[in-house]
This record gives C-alpha cells, structure tokens and sequence, in this order.
C-alpha cells in the first residue's frame, strides 16, 4: 500500500507540473483534469476486481495498439475509454518514470485546448511531439 501511495504521488506530481492541471475522484479515482474539465489521466486500484494497479490516459493516434502489441504485460486496453483510444498502464510492473513522464505529457497534449498546449511549450512547459 505505501508503494501505491508513492507511485501515486509521483504521478501526482508529474501531472499538476502541466499547465491549468487539478486533480479530483472521479469514479472513485485520482483524476487528473486540464482546466478543471477534462480528464487526460486517472489511476486505479484493483477497478471493478481486475487486480490490477494502473493508470488510463488519453493517447495519441495509434499509440494504445502500438504499446500494446509490443508489450501487452505492462500494456492494455482499458474499459469504457479504450475504445476512444486511451491506454492503460500497469503501475505495478517495472517503471520508468521517464516513460511515464512523456505518456502523461502526451495525455496532456491530447485534451489541452491548442491556445494552452501552444503556450506551455513556448514556455518549454511541455516538449514538442
């Protein structure tokens, strides 16, 4: 349980770093919300009994199938948002934080209004594509 609560924790930090970025429960989850108002990453404890620890965020076209395909053990395909093209990560396999940092990024990226997302990385806020 204190492993969870660190790792949340990093991921709290990485995610309130962005621009405009809160967190509240949604569903029951730590969600993370560009503006207050869209949700780009949430992070689960055993959801609906699949036993897993994991984050589901906002992806970029064609990166949930291609992370997925190439290693489906830390990988998946989440409920209810997967088929919007979220991905999910498991966050009770091996880390890496700087992978993790650039999904989160890349969540970010994906529901930020372009006028934010145009500013934060002209302020080096958030790095290019």
């Amino acid at each position: 349980m204190a492993d969870r609560e660190q790792i949340l924790g990093r991921i709290r930090t990485i995610c309130l770093e962005l621009p405009e970025t809160s967190e509240r429960l949604s569903h029951g989850a730590p969600t993370f919300f560009v503006r207050g108002k869209r949700a780009f990453l949430m992070v689960l404890t055993n959801h609906h009994g699949d036993g897993r620890f994991a984050l589901w965020c906002a992806a970029p076209e064609g990166i949930q199938q291609a992370l997925v395909d190439a290693d489906p053990e830390r990988f998946f395909v989440p409920p209810y948002v997967g088929h919007r093209g979220w991905l999910g990560m498991r966050l009770d396999r091996a880390l890496d934080w700087d992978e993790l940092a650039g999904i989160a990024e890349d969540a970010y990226a994906e529901v930020a209004p372009a006028q934010l997302l145009n500013a934060a990385r002209e302020h080096d806020r958030i790095r290019e594509p």
